[in-house]
């Protein structure tokens, strides 16, 4: 599978994407937009709270390339966030409020300078670093070989993704073969005792493998802890679920599928007003590979920077970014629906 930019879809520019999103029954009126939505539950405008987590997004570079994916990231995706661009993001974390640093990708762990910006961010003291691992990338190469050891030296928080507990959904979604590499990936970590020490937590993220809402999410921690830890022996501290959001790759799926003005009455109908005070927003800067600056990860992958003067990682300044507005667009129904959904899982 090639990602929507390598084939050349014309789903790869991102103003198209947003196009779609403002069309159909939004444009219609038969379905209210989100910021509508916002001033209905008189919730408009969105702003931020203090910045709580640095969320770095590595390169969109993957030896993967899902089905699902909002990145439309795989290995023919060049972009790679240079050692310069590393360098003021650690300059930055010396002086912000942030708390964590949150590596994503893409697969992070592919930028070269990945160690290293790991290393320094340890340097400096930050309390909390998340590494958002697919985990076939640990199998992926020789030199990945021992990333287990490389992220339990370092404490890292290791988040992974693992769309089910079994196969056949698992490869569906991902590709051939990825269960397995999966598995043998997350026994490795519990050799290190990821899963199995406070200080060493493992994490696992489940998205739906169709145009549907995540179940409950304890219900689902549950059924995950219990056929992984009597089929495969593994053990794991939390999962969180994600909705799908209607962008990118999921997008072109819903498209072709018919399914895509279905799938966005079911997220405008389940619409949770007390889900909004806990989006991932509010608490999360998003740093693109070239330094720009997004709201979350999501506008990132549709170019939607952040408003106001300071776009780039270059002219940071906290003060001026705790005062802008979020930048919304019908996407945001899917962190809103239901339980809400963000990058540490349900919000309610």
């Amino acid at each position: 599978m090639k990602s929507l930019q390598e084939s050349k879809n014309e789903l790869a520019d991102t103003t198209k994407q947003l196009e779609i999103l403002s069309s159909g029954p939004f444009a219609d009126g038969d379905l209210p937009t989100f910021a509508k939505k916002l001033e209905m539950s008189k919730q408009f405008p969105l702003k931020p709270k203090a910045v709580e987590i640095f969320q770095v997004n590595m390169g969109y570079m993957c030896n993967q390339t899902c089905a699902h994916c909002h990145v439309d990231a795989g290995p023919d995706r060049k972009e790679i966030m240079s050692k310069e661009t590393m360098e003021l993001c650690l300059s930055v974390l010396q002086k912000s409020s942030a708390h964590t640093l949150d590596l994503t990708g893409g697969a992070p762990e592919m930028n070269p300078n990945f160690r290293w910006f790991v290393e320094e961010a340890v340097k400096l003291g930050v309390n909390d670093i998340i590494v958002r691992s697919n985990l076939t990338i640990i199998l992926a190469n020789k030199k990945y070989h021992d990333l287990p050891e490389f992220f339990a030296k370092n404490r890292l928080h290791v988040v992974s993704s693992l769309p089910y507990y079994k196969k056949d959904k698992t490869d569906k979604q991902r590709g051939e073969g990825v269960f397995d590499k999966s598995i043998c990936a997350l026994q490795m970590l519990n050799e290190q005792g990821y899963g199995k020490t406070v200080s060493l937590k493992l994490d696992l993220v489940y998205n739906p493998a169709g145009a549907f809402l995540p179940g409950d999410q304890f219900g689902l921690e549950q059924n995950f802890k219990k056929a992984l830890k009597q089929d495969f022996g593994i053990d794991f501290n939390n999962l969180f679920t994600i909705t799908n959001m209607p962008i990118s790759r999921f997008l072109e799926y819903l498209l072709r599928t018919n399914n895509y003005e279905d799938y966005m009455y079911t997220l405008v109908e389940a619409y949770n007003p007390a889900a909004v005070k806990n989006v991932m927003c509010t608490n999360t800067l998003s740093v693109g590979w070239d330094g720009f600056l997004y709201d979350c990860d999501f506008n990132q992958m549709l170019n939607l920077k952040v408003a106001g003067k300071t776009k780039h990682i270059s002219e940071y300044d906290e003060k001026l970014l705790n005062e802008r507005e979020i930048i919304l667009s019908q996407h945001c129904y899917g962190c809103t629906a239901g339980a809400g959904s963000s990058c540490q899982g349900a919000v309610v």
